[in-house]
């Protein structure tokens, strides 16, 4: 996949399908918008997402939460899909007074020689986001592209969005959250070296540290699984500051494995939340945190087994 980033100046070669949108937390909404340009490419047409990076929201302050998916968890998930081409259009001071019919005519038209947008009918685009999806479809008339507006997913009765998915990450209702996004809420990364406590204890685990603009769900222990080289692993992991011997506020994703034994220092892996068990406690002691960590193992294991005989 090709990523251009940081610049104003690019060219597509080709003819490109383009789905235009924000992208946080890419829930099954988004999917819907990206199958439609994915399947463009039969067509001859390269499938192109168009992002702003900061986010509108981020660059004018309205938003200063964690983020669902991360830039690089973005990137990881548009490749694997099938994406050729991510546009990160840098949104600055100078970009965000572009006029809307500009914005369409020479980056749309131009740049991109877009022959097929897909957008939600919430849209916006250009300066104050006066831009919408009447204007795109309006323009696509003028400029020779074809123009489908995307309407709104639900669950149930209720339209799903980056807010409804955010709002269920910090419950730690990750069975909602994977109704909505259409797969487990995760965390991307190298795992990394910690104080070696779950070693020590007879149970080794795994670090991760997320990055600091990740949004996080309540601190506790979860039902979880790794995936690695195409492989998957149940498991449980904590996610939390590690009270009982750390005074440090540095949050891990520490995640336990059953039946596993491999040295995975340095390598890149994927821990998936499967259902949140407890909070995060502090206890008075190491043999306390033993004796709850081997009983939170034995049931995370009965869970996976139920879960896999399904």
């Amino acid at each position: 996949m090709q990523i251009i980033q940081g610049t104003t100046e690019f060219q597509i070669e080709g003819r490109s399908a383009v789905a235009l949108g924000k992208f946080d937390g890419i829930h099954l909404g988004h999917e819907r918008l990206l199958s439609c340009i994915l399947g463009k490419k039969k067509e001859g047409m390269k499938a192109v997402v168009f992002t702003f990076h900061p986010s509108a929201a981020s660059f004018f302050g309205l938003w200063q939460g964690g983020e669902l998916t991360t830039r690089g968890e973005k990137r990881s998930f548009f490749e694997k899909m099938g994406i050729d081409v991510l546009i990160e259009f840098p949104l600055n001071h100078e970009t965000a007074k572009t006029p809307p019919r500009e914005f369409v005519e020479e980056i749309l038209a131009g740049k991109m020689r877009t022959g097929f947008i897909a957008a939600g009918n919430d849209v916006s685009f250009g300066c104050g986001g006066k831009g919408n999806s009447r204007l795109l479809l309006e323009m696509g008339k003028e400029l020779g592209f074809q123009t489908k507006i995307i309407d709104k997913v639900f669950y149930g009765e209720k339209e799903i969005s980056s807010t409804y998915v955010r709002e269920m990450v910090e419950q730690g209702d990750m069975h909602m959250v994977r109704n909505l996004l259409g797969r487990y809420y995760s965390f991307e990364g190298k795992v990394e070296r910690g104080n070696r406590l779950g070693r020590r204890l007879g149970m080794p685990t795994m670090n991760l540290y997320p990055c600091p603009e990740k949004l996080l769900p309540p601190k506790g222990v979860y039902y979880s699984r790794l995936l690695y080289e195409g492989c998957t692993y149940p498991g449980i992991t904590n996610i939390g500051k590690k009270p009982t011997v750390n005074d440090s506020d540095l949050i891990s994703v520490e995640t336990y494995l059953y039946d596993f034994d491999k040295d995975m220092y340095g390598k890149e892996i994927v821990t998936e939340l499967l259902h949140f068990k407890r909070p995060e406690q502090k206890f008075e002691h190491l043999d306390a945190l033993r004796l709850q960590m081997g009983k939170d193992i034995e049931e995370g294991r009965i869970y996976h087994q139920k879960a896999s005989s399904k």
